[in-house]
């Protein structure tokens, strides 16, 4: 595993240190991160350029070096979104779109699609192994069953949302980069069950990877420590994002259109909620995850500034350096098949 990093999203803006992305290089290191983890936001990286030219990525990557910082990995999520939005979510959605089609939803795939594939080839360009993305929804209006769901919806929703990735999941594979969905409420690839289903429907596309992020399975009360025994193999991205589920006698899973604060599910910094990271920790080294460990600072109560100082030696004493040799190796005591058989009782 490789770390610790931080997700620059939610510190982005327009005042020093977040203006740009050499200044926010320079501050996550002066925070003791060594990854950082880029939006593609035109105001921090030009992903049409990055797609076409060797020497801008190349350039990026020389400015954030000189601070001893990597890019660990690009992100598409609000493209990703726009991949597939059902016309009740469009008004919600336009602020993601580009200028150029921002009040035209019928554009917004194909537009999606060409920044996807851009990332794709930028990713190469930089040397990422890894991508984080949404998937987009299109089915997310129906996930309560009532009223019923017509037979053969669901299935029509995912054979869609299939034929929308595929050629974005076959220029990640010609570029040999994975594309991780963040696994996400208000995404159709939600739970291990969605992205099983759209596995499928994509047949299995070796690109099709996940973005691993345990606060958004707490606050849907799925076994986040489990999910990784049966997703591991396609879990090539992880957000460090703690959360609290604190049911009462008025509000439950679905928030009562509260506020964070009032919500019984609510995000925490890291630490601060109830997110059992050493059990994930243990899990990812026990699988042998050699990606990047990424804080996602998101939380209802702490201050960016601060989550983002405890955020670095949050992870570093999470990381487990994986051992080489067993612990009883002392005791080993040099035996042969002819010894093994005698132990059995066999001669």
């Amino acid at each position: 595993m490789k770390g610790p990093a931080i997700f620059l999203a939610q510190f982005a803006g327009t005042d020093a240190p977040f203006d740009t992305l050499e200044n926010m290089a320079k501050w996550a290191a002066d925070l003791g991160y060594v990854g950082i983890q880029v939006p593609t936001d035109p105001a921090l990286f030009d992903l049409a350029i990055a797609a076409d030219s060797q020497d801008y990525c190349d350039e990026i990557a020389g400015k954030v070096a000189e601070h001893g910082i990597q890019i660990t990995e690009l992100s598409t999520h609000l493209q990703g979104q726009l991949l597939a939005v059902h016309p009740a979510y469009e008004q919600m959605f336009a602020g993601f779109a580009a200028p150029e089609v921002r009040d035209t939803p019928s554009a917004w795939p194909e537009w999606a699609t060409g920044q996807l594939v851009a990332a794709a080839k930028a990713s190469a360009r930089l040397g990422l192994k890894a991508h984080a993305t949404f998937s987009g929804a299109l089915l997310w209006h129906t996930m309560y069953p009532w009223p019923q769901r017509p037979a053969g919806l669901v299935e029509a929703g995912f054979e869609e949302l299939a034929k929308r990735w595929r050629p974005v999941l076959d220029a990640f594979a010609e570029n040999e980069v994975a594309c991780c969905f963040e696994i996400h409420p208000g995404e159709d690839l939600h739970d291990g069950i969605t992205f099983e289903r759209f596995l499928e429907a994509v047949d299995q596309h070796q690109a099709a990877s996940i973005l691993y992020d345990p606060s958004h399975f707490l606050l849907q009360q799925l076994d986040y420590v489990q999910f990784i025994d049966f997703y591991h193999e396609r879990i090539k991205a992880l957000h460090v994002k703690d959360a609290e589920f604190r049911p009462n006698g008025k509000s439950g899973v679905y928030g009562g259109y509260q506020g964070w604060v009032e919500r019984p599910g609510r995000f925490r910094s890291p630490g601060d909620g109830q997110i059992d990271f050493r059990q994930i920790f243990s899990k990812f080294a026990q699988y042998g995850y050699d990606g990047w460990a990424v804080l996602e600072w998101e939380c209802c109560l702490k201050h960016p500034e601060e989550g983002a100082r405890e955020g670095a030696p949050f992870i570093r004493d999470h990381m487990i350096r994986v051992t080489d040799k067993a612990f009883d190796d002392f005791a080993a005591s040099g035996t042969d098949d002819a010894a093994n058989r005698q132990i059995l009782g066999l001669d």
